[in-house]
């Protein structure tokens, strides 16, 4: 519990609508504390829509120095499993929430509820009724039709108590009788037309056994868990907006008095290209369209727990989604945003080949290998670590990074043609060798042996491509995972249609050939990685520590762009930028990606393999367009003053937005070497803008001055 709080309510700028309401709550006294809950029900496992709200709960309780409680509200036998709680325990653990003493169950519950029951029956306001479901429900009405009595709504206080007492003894069969609530047949909230409050099932409970035959409905049970657990504010999502009347009638008629719960919705998260009702997750698992719950495919937890993604990153998704009164759709853009900002930090580098197209190095010795090293970080420098990749006459390149025939701006490696290998040398394709079918099985390569810390004469690399020594390489399975859904909101559909028909049939895609370092076998190598130029990647469980299995996490931004560029026959130039607290936009315009390169910028990174190095590099930063890329890497003082503020606000379309654009804009023809101050200054600026605590407008005057007179932002 927050033990002292200010009676001035503290600013509300920045501040969701929640966090504004408990500031009030313990400004005014309202409530000592804060005391929250998260109340999931034991018949399915977690999803990402579950993970706001558990984020919700948690956070907001350890903010005000609270405590959040687990609840299971597990009042349907029919359902529910024990196999279940395990899971929903340990995905909010994964998220890194502890509820430490504070576990509950619906269930715990059973003989006060009952108590309460039988108090409503002796006060008038609930009955037994023998109707049927249909016949209930036919008696309540419409939207614009009052409902009418039942039969046994009259029924005597005395009846009423002893056939309650009967259903609990286990004298009537399923469906044979309910308890309702008397509130009102005319209420326009058609929840209150006399409810259902209990109900018979003869069924093995997973908890109580069978102690229990008369079970509580949700709607019953929940009000009243959050009273006899002292929760304060009672979060839910916006679907039970029209329910908030009949929790605050239940508990105004069972006696609770202020300061009791009170129930605030609201919105859910809804993702594209996701289901994230329980039924249909259900549906998919059973009808074989998944692999289980844990299929990485999933918007489960348990899911996304197995393809890889930190739970950093559901965190960060939640942050960024924030908390709103009225629903709406998230682009999966901003969760693959927020797994990469993740990722780009905390995982280490390392090659790997994912269709594998051999190389043979012709003007060195069958048994030449020579050991390279490579920073596990390339953007943080040497100290985070390096690696060592051993280099040997036989190597593998991505299929992908050779044509015989290039497009017109191939920045790989073609017939006859130069590049250089990742971290490496300078190789020539001088032959190629085909199969039976006329495909191509091997390249022929010379490789220039004094190009490692600069280009040999003559040799111009058009690009650099990823590589994996053929003889230490480690032959793995990679699983490459895509929408599970190809619709954005699978939920729409056409008459006629179901939700099951846009199911994605290449949402997986897996290669079994595919070719990594060494260094990602055996029991201590890293389970997060990003595979350079390929994306983020996670081992699963069912690989070996011989031969390893990964999970694609989430491609880098860029490498989708370039290639979507790059192809052969695609036109228009796609530029992405990501932003915090936006998702990804794209724009097409009429030019190809490399029809707005500066060719003497080309010129100048064909004799400069540092600038070459990082041309590459920020290709493959998220938000960074090709554009963005080659304007960064013309000369070296306009990437170190980049780097600079990369380190200091670690976004990098952000900042190569605020140096392409605004700093050029601000500098006219000053060159960048001119400048009173240095990059980590301009990444101040920019971590003040996406913080909230400027505007872009101002920023944008703070950086007029800082050019004019130098200084900290």
């Amino acid at each position: 519990m927050a033990a002292d709080h200010s009676s001035t309510p503290p600013s509300t700028v920045g501040r969701d609508f929640i966090r504004q309401m408990v500031d009030r709550d313990l400004a005014t006294g309202r409530y000592p504390g804060v005391v929250t809950r998260f109340p999931p029900e034991p018949n399915g496992y977690l999803h990402i829509g579950h993970a706001k709200s558990i984020c919700l709960n948690f956070g907001l309780a350890a903010e005000f120095g609270g405590r959040c409680h687990l609840r299971f509200d597990d009042t349907n036998p029919l359902t529910e499993d024990e196999e279940f709680t395990r899971a929903i325990r340990d995905d909010v653990r994964w998220l890194g929430f502890d509820f430490g003493e504070h576990l509950y169950h619906a269930s715990d519950y059973f003989e006060r509820m009952y108590e309460v029951a039988e108090g409503l029956v002796r006060d008038g306001l609930a009955y037994v009724d023998s109707a049927s479901e249909e016949e209930i429900r036919e008696a309540r009405g419409t939207v614009l039709q009052a409902g009418r009595a039942t039969p046994d709504r009259d029924r005597g206080v005395e009846e009423n108590l002893d056939l309650f007492r009967r259903m609990r003894a286990g004298e009537f069969p399923d469906g044979s009788l309910v308890l309702r609530g008397r509130i009102d047949l005319a209420s326009p909230n058609m929840l209150m037309r006399d409810p259902i409050f209990y109900r018979i099932r003869h069924a093995h409970h997973y908890r109580t056994g069978d102690a229990w035959c008369t079970y509580p409905l949700y709607d019953f049970a929940h009000c009243l868990e959050d009273a006899f657990e002292g929760v304060t504010h009672s979060l839910c999502t916006l679907e039970f907006e029209n329910n908030r009347e009949l929790y605050d009638w239940i508990l105004d008629r069972a006696g609770f008095q202020e300061p009791r719960p009170h129930q605030t919705e609201f919105a859910r998260l809804n993702l594209d290209h996701t289901v994230l009702s329980k039924r249909k997750l259900i549906r998919l698992v059973k009808e074989g369209h998944v692999a289980g719950w844990d299929d990485p495919r999933m918007p489960t937890l348990a899911g996304l727990r197995r393809r890889g993604v930190p739970p950093e990153a559901v965190r960060r998704l939640a942050e960024l989604v924030g908390v709103a009164r009225a629903d709406a759709r998230v682009e999966y853009g901003l969760m693959e945003f927020a797994i990469r900002e993740v990722m780009n930090s905390t995982a280490p580098r390392f090659m790997a080949v994912l269709r594998p197209l051999r190389m043979v190095l012709t003007n060195v010795p069958s048994d030449w290998e020579e050991t390279l090293v490579a920073p596990l970080f390339p953007d943080d420098g040497p100290d985070r670590g390096t690696r060592a990749v051993p280099m040997t006459r036989e190597l593998f390149i991505e299929r992908d990074d050779f044509r015989m025939e290039p497009p017109k701006g191939w920045k790989r490696l073609s017939a006859g043609g130069v590049a250089r290998l990742r971290h490496g040398y300078l190789v020539r394709c001088d032959d190629v060798v085909r199969g039976p079918g006329g495909e191509i099985t091997e390249l022929h390569c010379s490789v220039d042996r004094e190009s490692l810390e600069g280009p040999g004469e003559g040799w111009k690399p058009s690009g650099t491509i990823h590589w994996v020594s053929a003889t230490r390489g480690v032959t793995a399975e990679v699983r490459l995972y895509g929408h599970l859904f190809a619709a954005a909101d699978p939920d729409q559909v056409a008459e006629g249609e179901e939700f099951i028909q846009h199911v994605n049939p290449d949402s997986l895609e897996v290669l079994g050939d595919a070719v990594m370092e060494p260094a990602l076998a055996g029991p201590e190598a890293p389970v997060r990685v990003q595979f350079e130029r390929l994306g983020f990647f996670a081992r699963d469980p069912d690989g070996t520590p011989e031969r390893p299995v990964f999970n694609r996490v989430v491609e880098l931004a860029s490498r989708r762009i370039v290639e979507a560029g790059v192809a052969e026959g695609a036109v228009g130039h796609v530029e992405v930028r990501a932003e915090v607290g936006s998702t990804t936009a794209v724009q097409v315009s009429g030019q190809t990606p490399e029809d707005r390169i500066s060719p003497e910028r080309e010129a100048a990174r064909s004799s400069d393999p540092l600038l070459a190095d990082r041309f590459a590099r920020y290709r493959e930063l998220p938000g960074v367009s090709l554009e963005d890329a080659d304007l960064l890497t013309g000369e070296h003082t306009i990437g170190s003053f980049f780097e600079a503020a990369l380190a200091v606000h670690d976004e990098p379309g952000t900042v190569a937005a605020w140096v392409t654009n605004d700093l050029r804009a601000a500098l006219g023809d000053r060159p960048v070497d001119d400048l009173p101050f240095g990059g980590a200054a301009l990444g101040r600026l920019a971590a003040l803008v996406a913080e909230g605590r400027i505007t872009r407008a101002g920023g944008r005057e703070v950086l007029t001055e800082l050019v004019a007179l130098g200084g900290d932002p």
